[in-house]
């Protein structure tokens, strides 16, 4: 499915499909929803443009929120500190912007960009830094590229702002998570300023046409008495891991992150085995019985078993039944330079990756 434009009607669709790649983190759906719902309601609908269409002297400017997602529950940010970034940024480097863009496709942060592009009355790509969420902004797959993260932007729903100019990415992570734990743990950001030829050999093109697809998908399942979990599974050329009850949940928030565990216990042909999710914003490793069954880079995703809904690290709570399966990420994910950046030892785990066959 193409879209050419987002209007209110494919808001929910966007949504529902983008907590799905987010992979548990990338912050709530609905805070996101609220946000583009008031922003397309008062500036009309936002242009989606194909990455392929983004011309070479494009100025693109990926806008995100950043932070720990159980405080952006509480903390709720306002359209205007989302405008404030993205005009504070274009104001340092001097330059007209002509795209706004994802920085990863996770609840949230799939739809704050939707909310810069309604305010500035630009364009919006379709497409993204990531493919899916993970919890540090170096994680993008222009860092693989050389694009820098800076000059970025920051803002808080204060009113303050400022701009990090840094010596490399992963030093702007460092810097802006202090910043953002400073703000409140939850944060307004824009960086990755690139030029359309940088944004179309960087980025991974079609991914809000995706969620869509995705959100429409688990919609008319459920409306015909289907299974949502399994026309999940088949577009993204995944597979299901386990289906169990959450049992426990460990969560807490470290240095600017939702860390923590869920153990589930398994249901149905599962009955007898444990699988736990490991997480830091995002679930990073699933493992059945103490066996590692999947890991980042590729997408661990958490679906309400009946719903197909996807369950986010800071809504996961006792008792629901869910489903956890696993999807093949960005192929440039698996390079040795994206596992460095993104695979399971990044992390603290002394695992090699444990992919999903493309």
């Amino acid at each position: 499915m193409t879209m050419r434009e987002i209007t209110i009607d494919h808001l929910d669709d966007i949504a529902r499909g983008a907590a799905i790649l987010g992979t548990g983190g990338g912050g709530d759906p609905y805070i996101g929803r609220l946000l583009a719902s008031s922003a397309v309601r008062d500036h009309g609908p936002v242009a989606l443009v194909p990455l392929g269409e983004v011309g070479d002297d494009a100025v693109v400017l990926p806008v995100a929120m950043m932070g720990a997602p159980t405080v952006m529950v509480e903390k709720l940010p306002s359209a205007e500190q989302v405008g404030l970034a993205a005009r504070t940024l274009a104001t340092y480097l001097g330059k007209e912007l002509t795209h706004i863009a994802c920085a990863e496709a996770g609840g949230v942060n799939s739809l704050i960009p939707v909310v810069a592009a309604a305010q500035l009355g630009l364009p919006l790509v379709d497409a993204d830094g990531m493919g899916r969420a993970f919890p540090e902004l170096q994680m993008v797959l222009p860092t693989l590229y050389g694009i820098r993260a800076t000059p970025m932007s920051i803002a808080d729903e204060k009113g303050n702002r400022g701009v990090l100019d840094t010596v490399d990415n992963h030093w702007a992570e460092r810097l802006a998570r202090s910043a953002t734990i400073d703000m409140g743990c939850s944060a307004m950001i824009s960086n990755y300023a690139m030029s359309g030829a940088q944004a179309r050999e960087s980025l991974v093109p079609g991914t809000l046409s995706l969620c869509a697809e995705l959100g429409s998908a688990v919609r008319q399942a459920r409306a015909e008495h289907g299974d949502p979990v399994a026309r999940v599974v088949e577009r993204l050329g995944g597979r299901k891991l386990f289906t169990g009850k959450v049992v426990d949940v460990a969560r807490r928030t470290v240095t600017g992150f939702a860390r923590g565990e869920a153990k589930l216990s398994g249901m149905d042909g599962d009955a007898g085995s444990e699988m736990v999710l490991k997480f830091q914003n995002e679930h990073l490793v699933a493992e059945r019985d103490g066996v590692p069954q999947a890991s980042v880079p590729d997408l661990i995703c958490c679906l309400d078993r009946e719903s197909g809904e996807a369950v986010t690290t800071e809504g996961l709570r006792y008792g629901q039944r869910v489903t956890v399966i696993a999807a093949p990420a960005d192929p440039r994910w698996h390079t040795p330079e994206g596992i460095d950046l993104a695979g399971p030892r990044y992390f603290g785990y002394d695992i090699d990756p444990v992919g999903v066959p493309a």
